[in-house]
């Protein structure tokens, strides 16, 4: 869950509805080895300049990554400047509408396979245990990508902001960027107003929401927040009483 966000993912994939950027993106992509501005120019038609603008475009967007290395064998003093190549990236860039993370929840269940599998316990106690360290690893990453904090700033999880309307603020950004859409619920708590699991929990609830629940319950922890404020809501018997959305998670963040 703690991918690129998802406005630049959305970005990233309108990106290549221009044709001279898809056209790059899979000449270089079907390519052997990285490919230099010159020879993707060549072997499509474009002048340089377009090529090169379009294929830096794709690199800004994650779809491509750069290298730079000497050509023809050449090394040492007087063989030239290395040349600047594109390959496409390893990770995938993926966007739904609306945000979903199917990944996260394969993550979770394949480990919780593996966990059950060698130390013979419950797979739904590997489940909710994978799913809590997730939950605390993915605030840290968040953390570790935002940088270093100024002087005097409090940190995740931080004494300070434990439990009160910093920690509280923290906690909504959190969910804000993992895509949950957390919206005032009238009474000092949250209502998550987007799944995640949308898919999966609609045939699945049981075991999809107390997942959702104990990853909830991780980033809570994680930011000092008392994990009990996460309350599980019998999603399907409110959506039948008209008191939740369709798309509505299955978790409620309670007033401090």
């Amino acid at each position: 869950m703690t991918k690129l966000p998802w406005n630049r993912r959305l970005a990233a994939v309108a990106s290549l509805d221009d044709e001279n950027r898809r056209m790059l993106f899979d000449y270089v992509a079907s390519a052997a080895d990285a490919v230099g501005r010159d020879d993707a120019a060549r072997a499509l038609g474009l002048a340089r300049s377009t090529a090169s603008f379009h294929l830096d475009r794709l690199v800004k967007d994650g779809l491509l990554v750069v290298e730079f290395r000497k050509l023809g064998g050449r090394e040492g003093p007087g063989s030239g400047r290395p040349a600047k190549l594109y390959r496409a990236a390893v990770d995938e860039v993926g966007a739904s509408v609306p945000d979903r993370h199917y990944d996260l929840a394969a993550e979770l269940l394949v480990s919780a396979i593996e966990a059950a599998t060698s130390d013979g316990g419950s797979p739904r106690e590997a489940l909710l245990r994978a799913a809590r360290a997730k939950g605390q690893s993915a605030v840290e990453s968040v953390a570790r990508a935002a940088g270093p904090e100024p002087a005097g700033a409090t940190g995740v999880g931080d004494a300070e902001t434990a439990g009160g309307p910093a920690g509280d603020g923290l906690l909504a950004d959190f969910l804000t960027g993992q895509g949950y859409c957390p919206a005032d619920d009238g009474a000092g708590g949250l209502v998550l107003m987007n799944c995640p699991f949308h898919r999966l929990a609609a045939g699945h609830t049981d075991v999809v929401c107390a997942m959702n629940g104990a990853f909830l319950g991780g980033v809570s922890a994680a930011l000092g927040i008392d994990p009990g404020r996460i309350e599980a809501l019998a999603i399907e018997d409110l959506r039948a009483q008209g008191g939740a959305q369709p798309g509505q998670c299955c978790a409620r963040i309670l007033p401090a």
